[in-house]
């Protein structure tokens, strides 16, 4: 299928003509294939019969679509097929052999089990970038454990990073590892769909959560662990200094973060007390951050937001309000770079639209389609590659 060019510029979008199996349930690997759809590709969503469970999170009544699933699986056909059947599993081999890119976060196992790995498809397919994203890597003895989003956060490191800030062992409340390890996923893919381009050959990617975690937590933490001997602690000492975190303002919250030595006189200048810095010398800044943060939330409810913005601005200090996500899209910035529009759903009525953060200047992007009804192409997608009707209806029979 050819992407749809941007009527106001006919430019195509990145990755038109791209075919992408996206045979991944959840958060993670929607996510990655969500991004690639946004970016042109034709994704092909395989569905079980019940559908992908994130269809059923987050609903506003009995009748529609999960929350998640609304963006998670914009710009992508579905297709229901079961792969525990002949007819079903025969379906989606057909479908991945005529695809560039194929993701699934099923485990090792499993793909074994249904002949899904990618020794099973690169004969028959031998230019698929074949990625699966699991927990855990598939030569570990945990290659077939069951990984949620809290599970890799503990097992990275992240937890224990709560743990030192706050004295618990919080998780961070949103789905991280998900979305990192999706966002991993995609250039991942597109490294390979590049390296295809030279060699002629596709090749198999593994994305393990707990790795990618790990090695995501490490960029900034590795600290003293990066000798060996070991030279000092881990940690980066600003992200754990004790108060390192939004303050009160006069009528709300802010992030005021006075970063160097001439941004805490600027702000203790600001606040009368220019004294206070008698006890910070520039040698010893990055190492008093953690009193100097407590100095700091000292003053900052002693004047309004918007008079820390204007204050903050004048003086390059580091600010930002704190946002309600109820009120998320309110602001002029986001309002502005219409990151939630509204648009219309056929079958949902009106929804909110994540938009697509990058921008291209001779690509189009966007949404093309709207989250599909459960197997809603999954008839026209297989009389594209030859399918009769009685065969389709041997496969939709058969679930």
């Amino acid at each position: 299928m050819t992407s749809a060019a941007n009527p106001s510029t006919g430019a195509l979008p990145a990755l038109d003509g791209v075919r992408v199996i996206d045979l991944a349930g959840v958060i993670m690997g929607p996510y990655a294939c969500q991004i690639l759809g946004d970016l042109g590709a034709d994704v092909i969503k395989i569905e079980p019969p019940g559908g992908d469970v994130m269809r059923l999170l987050h609903r506003r009544d009995a009748d529609s679509t999960g929350a998640l699933a609304l963006n998670l699986t914009r710009n992508k056909r579905s297709v229901v097929l079961d792969l525990k059947q002949p007819a079903g599993k025969q379906a989606a081999l057909d479908l991945i052999a005529t695809a560039d890119i194929l993701v699934t976060n099923m485990r090792p196992r499993a793909l074994r089990k249904l002949g899904l790995t990618y020794d099973d498809l690169a004969e028959a397919n031998p230019r698929l970038v074949y990625c699966n994203a699991q927990g855990f890597r598939s030569d570990s003895p945990a290659a077939d454990l069951a990984a949620y989003d809290e599970v890799i956060q503990a097992t990275s490191g992240m937890v224990d990073l709560m743990r030192r800030v706050t004295g618990e062992p919080y998780y961070i409340p949103t789905a991280l590892a998900d979305k990192v390890c999706g966002l991993t996923i995609v250039y991942s893919v597109l490294a390979a769909l590049v390296a295809r381009e030279r060699t002629g050959r596709g090749q198999h990617v593994e994305v393990p959560m707990a790795d990618t975690m790990f090695a995501f937590t490490l960029v900034e933490h590795i600290g003293g662990r990066a000798w060996e001997p070991q030279a000092g602690p881990v940690g980066f000492p600003r992200s754990l200094a004790p108060g390192h975190k939004a303050l009160p303002t006069k009528d709300g919250w802010a992030c005021i973060l006075p970063y160097n030595h001439r941004n805490a006189a600027d702000f203790f200048e600001f606040v009368g007390h220019p004294e206070v810095m008698e006890r910070f010398t520039p040698e010893r800044f990055q190492n008093q951050l953690g009193e100097l943060y407590e100095a700091v939330a000292e003053y900052t409810p002693r004047f309004t937001t918007a008079q820390w913005q204007r204050f903050c601005g004048e003086h390059s200090i580091p600010f930002a309000p704190v946002m309600d996500l109820d009120h998320a899209g309110e602001h002029d910035y986001w309002a502005a770079g219409h990151m939630l529009d509204v648009q219309h759903h056929p079958h949902e009525g009106d929804y909110r639209v994540i938009g697509n953060p990058v921008r291209f200047s001779a690509s189009s992007d966007g949404v093309r389609r709207h989250c599909p009804e459960l197997g809603e192409h999954t008839a026209s997608v297989l009389a594209e590659i030859g399918y009769p009707p009685d065969r389709i209806a041997e496969v939709t029979g058969s679930g």
